[in-house]
């Protein structure tokens, strides 16, 4: 069995999807997942960064593939200095609550081990009616 890909939930594809690889995963609980920023561009802007948590936290409040989903709000946002250019970047949130669709979520990432941001936001997870 292959470990699944951001792909493999999401619908969006290059340049939109940001998240490179799944590397945890517990359905409804967690997840966590890297993301490069390649060499030769300008870092990575604090937008890309609740960007991947907010795809991240898709992933992990989905209950299986395709689920699709909406990104409601974004609270308690946080930036610590710049993400540089070919650092790599650990990004792991966690389901807080769950209210049918709904699911409140905290999040953060790491540059190279060093805090680059967190948030706290909310996202509708499941296919739009």
């Amino acid at each position: 069995m292959h470990s699944p890909a951001p792909w493999d939930f999401l619908p969006h594809r290059y340049p939109f999807l940001v998240l490179d690889r799944i590397i945890a995963r517990e359905p409804g609980q967690s997840a966590t997942a890297l993301m490069r920023t390649t060499a030769g561009t300008r870092g990575c802007s604090p937008l890309l960064l609740l960007e991947a948590m907010a795809q991240l936290g898709g992933i992990a409040a989905a209950d299986d593939a395709n689920g699709g989903g909406i990104l409601a709000a974004v609270d308690h946002a946080d930036f610590h200095g710049t993400v540089e250019a070919g650092n790599s970047l650990t990004v792991s949130v966690t389901v807080v609550k769950s209210f049918g669709p709904l699911h409140l979520v905290a999040g953060e990432v790491t540059a190279d081990g060093r805090p680059a941001a967190s948030a706290t936001i909310t996202l509708k997870v499941g296919t739009p009616r």
